[in-house]
């Protein structure tokens, strides 16, 4: 069992600790699903106020449901459609403060009300997103942003194929 300490006090400390927690949890794991598991894991126990955390793979041309903490998911999404479709086809990270706002939302939890989506890139090929939802609108800002991508820095390379 692992055991982390992970300061709330500031996102900044939140943050760099969520960083190194992910670093020991998925170093010198070669298995891409175990570390999507424990990566998802780990961003919902310690990031509040989600009710999703996980991820879509690329699967043939397409998102394709990865390992998550939530209710049952959409399981495939074409490049394009909804927010984890725009950051798959786009390449940069969608923070959406409100999804019924968003062209094209895909409801798989009519709870959601915000959404935050980070493509994961490695030697410039699109491995997946990590996708995060919220029940609250605007949960996420900037500086989840720029965590959740720094996050996905560090996993890249420990879940590509």
């Amino acid at each position: 069992m692992y055991e982390f300490t992970v300061s709330a006090d500031s996102k900044a400390e939140l943050y760099r600790d969520l960083h190194a927690a992910l670093d020991a949890l998925t170093e010198g794991e070669h298995d891409a699903i175990a570390n999507m598991a424990n990566a998802a894991a780990l961003i919902a126990q310690y990031l509040p106020d989600l009710n999703w955390s996980g991820f879509y793979r690329m699967v043939a041309g397409e998102l394709v449901v990865g390992p998550f903490l939530g209710k049952p998911a959409c399981i495939r999404i074409a490049v394009g459609d909804g927010v984890c479709g725009a950051a798959a086809k786009t390449l940069e990270t969608q923070l959406v403060e409100d999804v019924h706002a968003f062209p094209g939302h895909i409801a798989c939890d009519a709870a959601s009300r915000s959404e935050l989506v980070v493509p994961i890139v490695h030697e410039d090929r699109l491995i997946g997103v990590l996708d995060l939802d919220s029940p609250s609108a605007a949960r996420f800002d900037a500086q989840d942003a720029a965590g959740c991508e720094a996050l996905m820095t560090l996993l890249a390379p420990r879940i590509a194929a």
